[in-house]
This record gives C-alpha cells, sequence and structure tokens, in this order.
C-alpha cells in the first residue's frame, strides 16, 4: 500500500477533507510517463457525468492532485440548464450552515450570498453552479471540495487525456456518440475508465450482453484496450468521506496496473484485474436484485427473517446467472456479494425499491429520481430477463427433464419483471414469489448449474 497513515503528510481543505501529499506527485510523474507527457504538457483529465459516483471520483482526484496545478488538470462535464427546486435550496442553506468549513469557504469565495437568496425564492440556482461551489444535486448532505466545471461537452473531452465515464448506462452510447465527433482528427486514444453499472440485451443474431465499455468502443472507436471499468462495493458519500473501501480496475495490463497505483489512496485501495467485461456485468447484475431486497423490506417491516429468505433465492439465482456468464464463476462469488452487499444496506436502488413499495414513489415518475439520479437497476430487470428467455440459451429443467430458457429457473427476475417493466403485478407480488410453496431450495438451483454445462461465452460477445 502507498504510504501509510501515521506517515502521510496531510493537508486540510476548506471542504474538511484531509490531501494526502505524501507520494502524490511521483504517482502522478509515474502516470504521466506511462502516457508520455512531456515537461510542461498538462495531463488533462474530465469526468464526463455528474452523478454522486461522478462527482466524488472527480473530488477526490481533485483532492489529491489538484495542487500540481502545472502537471494536471482535473475537470468534470456536466449538462448545463438544471434548475435546483426551492425545497433542495432550502435544504441546502441548512446543510452549508452546519457546516463552519463549508461555510466559511463560501464566505471567503463570496459565493454564500446566492445560497441566502435561494433560501429565500429570490433566486434561482443550477446544478452546474452549485457543483462549482462542491455540492452534487443528487448528494447534498455531503458537500465535496471546489470542482471545474464545463458545461461545453466538446471542450471538455476534445483534447482529454483521461475520461472518466460518470454518466448512467442508459446514457453512455448517447453521449460517446456525440463525443466521438469531437475525436475525429485526434491522432491518439484517449483512455477511458467507466463507472457505469448497467447492462443492454442485444437479441439478433446471437442473443449477447452489451456492456457501458463495449457501448463507448463501438461509439467511438476506441480500441478496448484503451478502456478500463472500476467498479467495487462501495457508497460514493463515504469514500468522499473517508471511509475505508476497496475497488477494482479491470482491463489491459498495459493501464490497468498504472491506474490502479495512480487512483490508489490509504482509504481507497484499488487493485487490478483482467476481466472487464464480467466484472461490469456483474456490476449490473446485482442492482437488478436490490430493487426486490427493498421492496421486501419495506413490505415486511424490516423482517430479519422475511430478508434473509430473499436473501437466499436472490443469491442463488445470480449465482446460477454467473454460471452461464463465466467460465470461473467462483473467482466472481466474493466481488459479487460484497457489492451485492453493501447495495443492499444502502443502495440508490434498494431504496428505490423501498419507496416504489410503500407508495412514495410510482412507476409512472420514471426511473430518473430526484436526488438519487437514474436507477439503473430498472432497465437491467428487462434486459437480463430479455436475454434469458432466448430459447437459444436453453438449459435442461431438473424435474420436468426437458430444454427451458433460463429465466424459467429464475423465479425472483420474472416476478421482478412483471413488477417493473410489463407492471403486471404490484410490488407485493415479491413475497408471493417467496412464499411459493412449489418454489425449490435456493441450493437446487445452484446444484444445477454447478451439475451441466452452462458457461455460454457467446452471451458476452465471445466466440
Amino acid at each position: 500500500m502507498v504510504g501509510s497513515v501515521d506517515s502521510v503528510a496531510s493537508k486540510l481543505y476548506s471542504n474538511g477533507s484531509v490531501q494526502n501529499s505524501n507520494g502524490a506527485e511521483d504517482r502522478l510523474d509515474e502516470l504521466r510517463r506511462h502516457l508520455g507527457k512531456a515537461e510542461g504538457d498538462l495531463l488533462k483529465i474530465v469526468g464526463v457525468g455528474a452523478g454522486a459516483w461522478g462527482c466524488v471520483f472527480a473530488a477526490m482526484l481533485q483532492d489529491s492532485y489538484g495542487h500540481l496545478r502545472e502537471k494536471v488538470q482535473i475537470r468534470i462535464w456536466r449538462r448545463p440548464g438544471r434548475a435546483v427546486d426551492r425545497v433542495t435550496a432550502e435544504h441546502l442553506f441548512e446543510v452549508i450552515n452546519s457546516r463552519e468549513n463549508v461555510l466559511r469557504r463560501l464566505i471567503r469565495r463570496c459565493a454564500y450570498l446566492k445560497y441566502v437568496e435561494a433560501r429565500l425564492g429570490d433566486r434561482t440556482l443550477y446544478a452546474d453552479e452549485i457543483l462549482r461551489d462542491g455540492f452534487c444535486l443528487n448528494m447534498i448532505d455531503t458537500p465535496l471540495c471546489p470542482l471545474k466545471v464545463v458545461t461545453n461537452l466538446q471542450e471538455a473531452v476534445w483534447d482529454a487525456d483521461i475520461v472518466i465515464n460518470g454518466l448512467p448506462s442508459t446514457e453512455t452510447r448517447e453521449v460517446f456518440e456525440e463525443i466521438s465527433r469531437y475525436w475525429k482528427e485526434r491522432i491518439t486514444f484517449p483512455i477511458i475508465i467507466s463507472l457505469s453499472k448497467g447492462i443492454e440485451a442485444a437479441l439478433e443474431t446471437v442473443p449477447h450482453i452489451v456492456t457501458p465499455t463495449q457501448m463507448i468502443s463501438r461509439a467511438t472507436r476506441v480500441p478496448m484496450e484503451n478502456i478500463l471499468y472500476l467498479g467495487g462495493p462501495n457508497i460514493a458519500s463515504e469514500i468522499y468521506n473517508k471511509e475505508y473501501a476497496n475497488a477494482r480496475i479491470c482491463g489491459y495490463e498495459k493501464w490497468r496496473k498504472p491506474l490502479a497505483r495512480f487512483l490508489r489512496q490509504p482509504h481507497f485501495i484499488v487493485w487490478d484485474n483482467s476481466d472487464l467485461v464480467t466484472h461490469e456485468v456483474m456490476g449490473g447484475l446485482k442492482n437488478v436484485y436490490a430493487i426486490g431486497a427493498g421492496m421486501v423490506a419495506a413490505l415486511t417491516n424490516e423482517s430479519a427473517t422475511s430478508k434473509s429468505v430473499y436473501f437466499a433465492h436472490c443469491t442463488s439465482e445470480m449465482i446460477f446467472i454467473t454460471h452461464l456468464l463465466a467460465e470461473e464463476p467462483e473467482k466472481l462469488a466474493g466481488p459479487l456479494l460484497a457489492d451485492t452487499y453493501v447495495t443492499l444496506l444502502k443502495g440508490r436502488n434498494a431504496w428505490y425499491g423501498q419507496m416504489l413499495a410503500k407508495g412514495d414513489l410510482s412507476l409512472d415518475m420514471g426511473d430518473s429520481i430526484k436526488g438519487k439520479g437514474m436507477i439503473q437497476g430498472v432497465s437491467a430487470v428487462g434486459a437480463f430477463y430479455q436475454l434469458l428467455s432466448q430459447s437459444s440459451l436453453n438449459v435442461l429443467h431438473p424435474e420436468e427433464k426437458k430444454p427451458v430458457a433460463p429465466v424459467e429457473l429464475c423465479p425472483i427476475l420474472q416476478t421482478l419483471y412483471k413488477i417493473l417493466i410489463t407492471r403486471e403485478f404490484p410490488s407485493q407480488a415479491i413475497l408471493q414469489a417467496l412464499r411459493d410453496e412449489t418454489m425449490n431450495d435456493p441450493r437446487d438451483r445452484i446444484e444445477i448449474a454447478q451439475s451441466q454445462a452452462f458457461y455460454r461465452p457467446s452471451l458476452l460477445g465471445q466466440p
């Protein structure tokens, strides 16, 4: 690990975060050498998308390396024009006044008055405006360091060396298709790190999964060796508040190892792995079952027994699905369960399931929720259901001894699809599925996956 808690030279920033300067310049210089940057030539890093994780990722880089202004530039792009409503402005004002360090910073920057005026309803704040002051619209309660915000996409990306994809999977293709127009004259390809967790199903010819990194490569023609995925069991706000966390950066060795060293901090340990697409797909899979977990929690008044029953069934379905997707699925068990666990505890997809079951949200409100951002599990439910319904993927049913689509052995996934996508069932149907007397022991599903030749490399676009 780079450095230690006791030996790190620290610098207190105005947002209250602690800057670790020990070794930062060496790590930056190492990455610059890998990228072939000449002395005096800035390393330009830009985040695309300003959701909670995208903003925290940019802020962590700014805290760690922003003081090295002659060597690196860190910026973030978000769309302009998103107004902050009155209720959010009032809450933001309370957050500011409850944090003395934030209050003093805004006063020093002559930025406090606009928040007073917004609290009184005398002016409108905008999301890009408050982000410059360190406030992410999807994470108001966790002030960040001030960020350099760009609202013109072409200006943000045209000469970037490293692009961080913080967009939802549902928006990734569209935005990177636009970005590709600005990269037509580039001589070299940038490095792209995708934080996005979600998938699409492609059903024509050979049914397969399309991940955000694949969307980016197809949209921009950037080779996959220059595109990486970073994910792990973490909550964005907790990571920024220095809770100990870990993540994996996955992709080709040429870039993943130097980037792992560059991103690693004493409280944020980054490992590296070559299996990009499978880890990316697993990041989308856990969001599917997190929604159902939230529903069960709300409908049973947080019954520990009911939640454990659900956990047993949903994990057996996830293990079943990983046997279709991975040649060595046992290697994914730890990372997948850890990511699932933290999402069930505090993730937005579990929260969304709770709000639906309580009636505080409705499906008609869509899957982009104020203060939370995009609920990516909804589209992932549809994608996994459609993909696993294909007859070309049929497996042998253990009792009926006949070929069936894999989805027929995933009753939780089927129920979530009928609640969220076709809307045939209310949220209460998730409990009925759990209490179905004909449902098999979760262990049986795992044994089915382990006893048959399940692996389908074509699902991940492999021969």
